[in-house]
């Protein structure tokens, strides 16, 4: 069996750390007891917080949920980082933490979910029902995180909506982003007026002003150059303007 989870302790804190990276459940869960139960004792060895470094492109959507439901029961603070990517299932997972964070070059896609099938009519039919409650399950575990509404989050499942980390947090998929900068708590001192920069401020403000939208300047200075180069045409100024137009071509 191949695992794609992988405990390990950190020295610098001492707290356990969950390494998750690649496929979930590449070879096999659903059906499958040693699979589950090995994940489930290795995480009851764990006391006290748990960080989860979550890097997966998904997978088993079953094997997603009992993940999603053992971190949620386990007793300490779970902190989940995306890192890399968390989409489809992966992104079940990470609804699972106290606290998700996600980096500011990672990822998160979520979709409906998708299955085979084989047979009749009804066979087909239901398939689509199967589909359709596990939808509605996976929209628990986002609309549990997120307080977005279920009609919203069915949506951006049906588009296949993938979200960046400002996205993600702005949407409320993730409780925030990792390295963020916090803001200076104090102002930047103003600068002291400089007197020939006010003048030259006032300058452009007499430049602005004589720039300022005239009908009857504009009017003018437009038929001056067009009569510069071109026969007289008779009329009024406005009767002359709308003969110049009439020549153009878009």
């Amino acid at each position: 069996m191949k695992k794609f989870w992988n405990f390990i302790q950190n020295e610098d804190t001492s707290e356990t750390e969950l390494l998750f990276n690649g496929p979930i459940s590449e070879d096999t869960w659903w059906g499958d007891e040693v699979t589950p139960a090995l994940f489930r004792d290795e995480l009851a060895k764990v006391s006290g917080n748990l960080t989860v470094w979550l890097n997966s492109p998904g997978g088993d959507v079953f094997a997603a949920s009992q993940i999603y439901s053992m971190l949620k029961s386990h007793k300490g603070k779970v902190t989940v980082k995306i890192d890399g990517i968390a989409a489809s299932a992966a992104s079940v997972v990470a609804m699972a933490g106290d606290e998700t964070l996600i980096a500011p070059t990672a990822l998160m896609m979520i979709h409906d979910p998708s299955t085979c099938a084989m047979g009749n009519k009804a066979d087909m039919e239901k398939a689509i029902i199967l589909l359709d409650e596990v939808k509605e399950s996976i929209i628990n575990a986002y609309e549990t995180k997120s307080h977005l509404s279920r009609n919203k989050i069915a949506k951006l499942m049906s588009d296949e909506t993938w979200l960046n980390a400002k996205k993600a947090h702005e949407m409320g998929f993730v409780d925030g982003i990792l390295f963020a900068e916090k803001k200076n708590p104090f102002p930047p001192e103003e600068e002291e007026e400089n007197p020939d920069k006010k003048k030259e401020d006032e300058d452009k403000e007499d430049s602005l002003t004589a720039m300022t939208y005239s009908k009857s300047r504009n009017l003018s200075a437009f038929l001056s150059k067009v009569s510069a180069s071109a026969e007289p045409v008779k009329g009024t100024p406005i009767d002359q303007l709308e003969k110049r137009l009439a020549l153009l071509k878009y």
